[in-house]
């Protein structure tokens, strides 16, 4: 017969064997990280990832979009683009798109 001694992984029941010594630990590390570690990954991860992203989004909410997306500057491009006949296959200067142009 084989004798088994059983070792609980180092951060309880949650965690494998197979990781590194370091981590969270009860009374070590703050109570906050403690529980965020213990929660499911999409909202232990996710969650602060989309607030972060919130949160930077905020400075550029209302700013004026650049000249470059004026209907004027879109037209002058598509201009340019057919006189110089760039990407005349697949592109603007294609027949196809020539023919569903509304200019």
């Amino acid at each position: 017969m084989v004798r088994v001694w059983y070792t609980p992984p180092p951060f309880g029941p949650g965690t494998d064997l197979h990781t590194t010594a370091y981590g969270c630990k009860e009374g070590v590390s703050p109570n906050w990280v403690v529980r965020l570690s213990k929660m499911p990954k999409p909202i232990g991860i996710g969650v602060p990832v989309l607030i972060s992203c919130l949160i930077c989004y905020i400075p550029f909410a209302n700013q004026k979009l650049p000249f470059t997306f004026d209907p004027e500057y879109l037209a002058a491009r598509r201009a340019y683009m057919r006189y110089h006949n760039m990407n005349p296959i697949f592109g603007i200067s294609s027949k196809q798109s020539r023919a569903t142009d509304p200019e």
